[in-house]
């Protein structure tokens, strides 16, 4: 039987048209050989934020070694580490003139180090190039291991966000190879090393809004500080189907539910992506 797609809600709709900040971040990224998680997940904000010249770059290749099913980034073969990526990320980070940017990477499983010297790297080149301008990280898991998070965190990010993307309880249709409790100990670890940490989830998957609310609280329990919500897009007819188009007046009470459990600052809407507003939202973990 062939399943219906759903018809997105007018608050959905959004207007992603080019203008010169677009050809500008276009330009300088191509330059520098370098991909952005906004056109790479197909980001809905991406107009917006290309508008105001910020951009979230991700390093490490645009192939992942796993297979998400709700994830637009493509799986693909191994790809050679390019050992100059820092340098570029750097370079353009001060072409575009940004005081507050966002790193995020492909999952790399088959580096031996999980890409974190790289990771590492990327963020002490632009800390050296841009001294003014803060760095927010989005990581992987890293399997877990605790030197690779170390050499990320002895770089210095201004923040450390790790996603848990979805409730417990759907983690083996949509992230079959990543594991709940271990995000959750990457995010415990880092709050530990006395990193500023944040995560977040897609919502329209199929949860219940008990279980995200119980997720919050595992995460606020881990250590996690700031937190997103926004509602799943299903990017392809390969990929998982939209369950349900969250109203905005549930992604309110998401919002009050998380501060009256303990996080600082909850970000949460149907276009709310991980990096949206990030400099805001930094501003108020500093609070």
């Amino acid at each position: 039987m062939k399943i219906k797609k759903r018809t997105k809600p007018d608050w959905l709709k959004i207007d992603i048209s080019s203008n010169q900040y677009v050809k500008k971040m276009r330009k300088i990224l191509k330059e520098n050989d370098l991909h952005t998680v906004c056109e790479e997940a197909k980001c809905p904000n991406r107009g917006e934020c290309w508008r105001n010249s910020e951009a979230t770059v991700m390093i490490l290749g645009d192939k992942c070694s796993r297979n998400c099913r709700f994830c637009a980034v493509e799986t693909g073969p191994d790809k050679k580490v390019d050992e100059k990526e820092p340098e570029h990320v750097a370079s353009a980070i001060r072409s575009i003139g940004l005081d507050y940017c966002v790193i995020t990477s492909v999952t790399r499983d088959d580096l031996p180090d999980g890409g974190s010297k790289i990771w590492a790297e990327t963020i002490t080149k632009i800390r050296e190039y841009n001294p003014e301008c803060k760095v927010e990280v989005l990581i992987p898991d890293f399997q877990g291991r605790e030197e690779d998070l170390d050499r990320v965190f002895s770089a210095r990010p201004h923040v450390l966000g790790h996603n848990l993307e979805t409730v417990p309880q759907l983690y083996r249709k949509a992230r079959p190879q990543a594991d709940y409790q271990q995000s959750l100990e990457v995010i415990q670890y880092a709050r530990s090393q006395g990193q500023i940490t944040k995560s977040g989830i897609m919502v329209g998957l199929g949860e219940t809004n008990q279980q995200v609310i119980d997720l919050m609280q595992d995460a606020f329990d881990a250590g996690c500080q700031l937190f997103t919500i926004g509602q799943y897009l299903q990017p392809t007819s390969k990929h998982l189907p939209v369950d349900r188009y969250v109203a905005p007046q549930e992604f309110e009470y998401f919002e009050e539910k998380g501060l009256e459990i303990g996080l600082k600052q909850v970000m949460s809407g149907p276009l709310v992506r991980s990096s949206y507003k990030a400099k805001e939202m930094y501003a108020a973990a500093l609070a």
